[in-house]
């Protein structure tokens, strides 16, 4: 990853330069995947008993 695609993700993700000083470089990728996913719908949604059994 390039610094300017990195500099873009935290833009996208609205963080500032002082949020930069608190996250990881890892964690604000995982951050940019988990908004990526915001917009999935599941078929089925696992629930209290599906973990349980889990």
């Amino acid at each position: 990853m390039t610094t300017p695609l990195f500099l873009l993700r935290c833009v996208q993700l609205g963080l500032s330069m002082s949020d930069l000083e608190l996250l990881s470089i890892g964690l604000i990728n995982d951050m940019y995947c988990e908004s990526r996913n915001d917009s999935c719908s599941y078929a089925v949604l696992g629930t209290q008993e599906d973990m349980d059994l889990f």
